[in-house]
């Protein structure tokens, strides 16, 4: 499986610079040479992640404890008593395919995860049925939010990736790895407005090469009673979550996205100065 990353690297200049790019940029303390050994790793990784997304089909309620095991189940288990429905914060990291996939098998109860669908119709069909392969379901995230507010208020679990550039139109600027980058408020809103606890779920690579999900406490969201303030604090909050993880294991992280693509001088106009930049 690693051999496909290996290609990948070789072969892939475009995404590797951008890959080098972001880790010179949250990683300045690393020489190039660290730097090069990560970007390797993470194809490695995406290679794994690969070849592991086409084994979905196989996985089931009585193997599935194989692949993967769960830590802070009782977190989940104690947010979804509240009723209010639980949004998960997650990030393209380790294998986050195969760990939505476990998450129905173990837990006996679907999770709804926000996906933007392929350009190309044939892909998105093969990896929409992979996708709910096991009982979950796929919420496009254009107009998603109606419909994850009725999931929440049904006391369903929604999955949320909080780790990609947004049009600045459509986020705001926080800090991640010292770089301003640009961050859908989906999530912060949603929180607020509905009362859903909100916990972290990330996946570890073991060295015998099962995963470990760790499903951390609820988060305490940050509660001033201005609205913007708090959607840009939360959504703080939960960038430096993610940050945490990917600082720690930072081959699991998908460098080869353009994170910090959309730049503060790209903000033509700010609403109330949300960002504190200057209209």
């Amino acid at each position: 499986m690693e051999i496909i990353g290996r290609l990948l690297y070789v072969f892939d200049g475009r995404h590797r610079t951008i890959a080098l790019r972001n880790l010179a940029l949250a990683f300045q303390d690393k020489d190039l040479k660290e730097r090069e050994r990560i970007a390797r790793s993470v194809y490695q990784n995406l290679g794994r992640v690969l070849a592991e997304f086409s084994f979905i089909p196989r996985l089931n309620g009585q193997n599935v404890g194989h692949y993967v095991s769960i830590e802070g189940s009782e977190n989940f288990k104690q947010a979804l008593e509240k009723g209010r429905g639980v949004i998960f914060l997650t990030a393209h990291f380790g294998n986050w395919e195969w760990m939505a996939a476990a998450f129905p098998l173990i837990f006996r109860q679907n999770c709804h995860v926000v996906v933007r669908p392929l350009d190309n119709w044939f892909m998105d069909g093969i990896v929409e049925r992979l996708r709910t392969w096991t009982g979950n379901q796929t919420v496009p995230k254009q107009k998603a939010m109606g419909r994850i507010m009725r999931l929440l208020k049904n006391g369903q679990a929604v999955g949320i990736l909080l780790d990609q550039n947004m049009a600045w139109q459509e986020g705001v600027f926080v800090n991640f790895f010292g770089e301003l980058a640009c961050t859908n408020v989906g999530l912060a809103l949603l929180a607020l407005k509905t009362g859903a606890p909100v916990l972290p779920i990330f996946n570890i690579r073991q060295d015998n090469g099962r995963y470990r999900v760790i499903i951390d406490p609820e988060v305490t969201l940050i509660k001033t009673g201005d609205k913007d303030k708090d959607v840009l604090k939360n959504t703080e909050l939960f960038t430096r979550i993610i940050e945490r993880y990917v600082g720690q294991y930072p081959d699991h992280w998908f460098w080869l996205h353009q994170r910090w693509k959309t730049r503060p001088w790209q903000v033509k106009r700010m609403k109330n100065g949300i960002n504190g930049i200057p209209e």
